[in-house]
């Protein structure tokens, strides 16, 4: 009988939680895997904070490397965004992650994790990604 109780509160909060309005998605990515040589660049994604299709960023979003590889920078360059996931019909303020292998000498893979925070409305939040890096000279 508990189980059971257990079962239709898990459900019911499930249920419950799946009707809150999403307050943000900050990036979509394609793969979670990248190559690059010495000197190149990737742009891993588009960042931004919405609800309501209404951009909720006080300041362009940044990053911070946590760990990665010697050589490899990130950078957001502040950018219209469209928030193809909530599905919304015009572009948001945001930004576009970019990272960049500079003085690679010898071939190597690795994981790479990155931290976005985001100035908002609501306060300071905080996301982390990590991929699988490739790097070649």
């Amino acid at each position: 009988m508990k189980n059971a109780a257990l079962l239709v509160a898990l459900i019911g909060a499930a249920f419950s939680l799946g009707f809150e309005e999403a307050f943000a998605q900050f990036w979509q990515m394609n793969t979670q895997s990248y190559a690059l040589k010495n000197g190149e660049s990737v742009e891993i994604g588009d960042l931004y904070y919405v609800m309501s299709c209404q951009s909720q960023l006080l300041s362009p979003p940044e990053v911070t490397i946590m760990d990665g590889p010697p050589g490899v920078t990130a950078s957001v360059t502040e950018a219209m965004v469209v928030a193809r996931y909530q599905q919304c019909p015009k572009p948001v303020k945001g930004g576009k992650l970019k990272i960049t292998a500079e003085k690679i000498e010898e071939p190597s893979n690795s994981i790479m994790t990155l931290r976005v925070r985001f100035n908002t409305k609501d306060g300071v939040r905080d996301k982390s990604m990590s991929f699988s890096l490739a790097l070649f000279p």
